[in-house]
């Protein structure tokens, strides 16, 4: 898998591209903050300039019919601004640095011109000098300004943003650096705790706290991994000590039969009995034989539905199913068994076989469990429901569950000839669930009662 396909998680550094992405969030916002600042000073100095300027012809304006012509340049000039005044006589008269070329409307020599209607003020400017231009009664003025002051000072402070911002963003480099290092800190201990884990020390975690937060949720999502993991490692220990045990029992279970069978032939072989002794030995090799060979059909069919077992789904009505159990359990001897029904549709979608096989295998045990006095009662109720109850000593609290897991007979059920191997009932459930039902025992306090449900 390349680099680029999904499915890959990049590693690359995190406190690196933390601190480039902030480090290029700080540059963008500085950028906007020093153009902000330059235009905004710009404006408003030279609104300040253009301010200055009418304010000045305001005041012209309203001395012009008081005072005298030149008191009137020498009031109005000064600070940066320039007077030229040229009288109805043709006279010229200034006032301030001087800093504006003569004005076109005004020609020394030439006719003055004659007064008129006041024309509204209009500030111009050619390059870095501001103009207005007035008629006033005493003849044409002219104030003019130079923004070059302004413009050197602008840049100063454009200067003085530049220097800052990089100062700005050296210091918030190592600062971010540093925060980082230690907002970091707590990926640093999961990797720890990870590594030790994975050393063997399987009972550590993180414990997040506060877990609400996202390293919290994360540290969290990670115990939770951990504990999935410890308890799927111990199921599996404990599948794979159950296998080892079950093979072991499995063996166990076959090497009594076959060594009846090797017994008895051995006997046949080397000796010379008579006909009575070797009619009981050869039935003793066809029995010892049937019962390994019983035992190897359900271990076979263990593995089956573990594997997944093929089912032969049809309607079958559970009803005359357990009649038909009942019918063949009590043409054997043994306890009595009956049948009861309650009202409702008994009809379910299910391989008959295979539920014959569960219930058969259910009374056989309620048979041997009640003894030839006892009594066994199947009850099929709607819905797919089937208990088969008996009257006998019941099952302990403490193996209600264990009587399911396989080869597991119960003390009463140990000798071989009342009991089989324990893979009976671990076979029905598993018949059951197979189906996508259920066999349970219920807590009924007197005898035994397994529930068979079925969809």
């Amino acid at each position: 898998m390349s680099p680029g396909e999904p499915g890959r998680l990049r590693t690359g550094s995190l406190r690196w591209r933390v601190t480039a992405a902030v480090m290029v969030l700080l540059v963008a916002l500085l950028l906007v903050l020093s153009v902000t600042v330059d235009r905004v000073l710009r404006s408003r100095t030279e609104g300040q300039l253009e301010q200055r300027l009418l304010d000045r012809v305001a005041v012209a304006q309203a001395l012009a019919d008081q005072v005298s012509a030149q008191d009137l340049v020498d009031r109005i000039g000064g600070e940066g601004v320039s007077v030229r005044l040229t009288t109805g006589d043709g006279e010229v008269l200034t006032a301030g640095p001087q800093a504006a070329a003569p004005s076109p409307s005004a020609t020394p020599g030439g006719p003055a011109p004659k007064p008129g209607p006041a024309a509204p003020d209009r500030v111009r400017r050619s390059g870095d000098v501001y103009s207005v231009e007035r008629r006033l009664p005493v003849g044409e003025l002219v104030l003019t300004t130079d923004a070059g002051g302004l413009r050197q000072t602008l840049s100063q402070v454009r200067v003085v943003l530049a220097l800052s911002s990089l100062g700005v963003l050296v210091l918030a480099a190592l600062l971010v650096g540093l925060l980082t290092g230690r907002l970091l800190r707590p990926l640093d201990t999961m990797t720890t705790t990870a590594r030790s884990i994975a050393a063997g020390d399987r009972g550590r975690r993180l414990r997040p706290d506060p877990p609400d937060t996202e390293l919290g949720r994360m540290a969290g999502a990670f115990d939770d991994m951990l504990d999935a993991v410890e308890g799927a490692e111990g199921r599996a220990r404990a599948a794979e000590a159950r296998v080892r045990d079950f093979v072991l029992e499995a063996a166990h279970e076959l090497r009594t039969p076959l060594a009846g069978v090797q017994a008895s032939a051995e006997a046949l072989l080397l000796g010379h009995p008579g006909r009575e002794e070797r009619e009981r030995l050869l039935a003793g090799v066809v029995r010892e034989s049937q019962r390994a060979g019983r035992l190897a059909d359900d271990l076979l069919l263990m593995a089956r539905i573990d594997r997944g077992v093929e089912l032969e789904r049809g309607p079958v009505d559970l009803r005359l199913l357990a009649e038909d159990v009942a019918a063949t359990a009590t043409r054997r001897p043994g306890a009595a068994v009956s049948v009861g029904s309650a009202h409702g549709p008994s009809v379910v979608e299910a391989d008959a076989d295979r539920v014959t096989q569960v219930l058969t295998n259910l009374v056989d045990n309620a048979r041997r469990a009640t003894g030839p006095d006892g009594r066994v009662r199947l009850e099929v109720g709607p819905g797919g429901r089937v208990v088969v109850a008996d009257d006998g000593p019941g099952v302990p609290a403490a193996d209600r569950e264990r009587i399911f897991e396989r080869l597991v007979r119960l003390d009463a059920a140990r000798s071989r000839d009342r009991g089989g191997a324990g893979l009976g009932l671990p076979i029905a459930r598993g018949l059951a669930r197979a189906h996508g039902g259920d066999l349970r025992l219920l807590d009924t306090g007197t005898g035994a009662a397994f529930e068979l449900t079925l969809p």
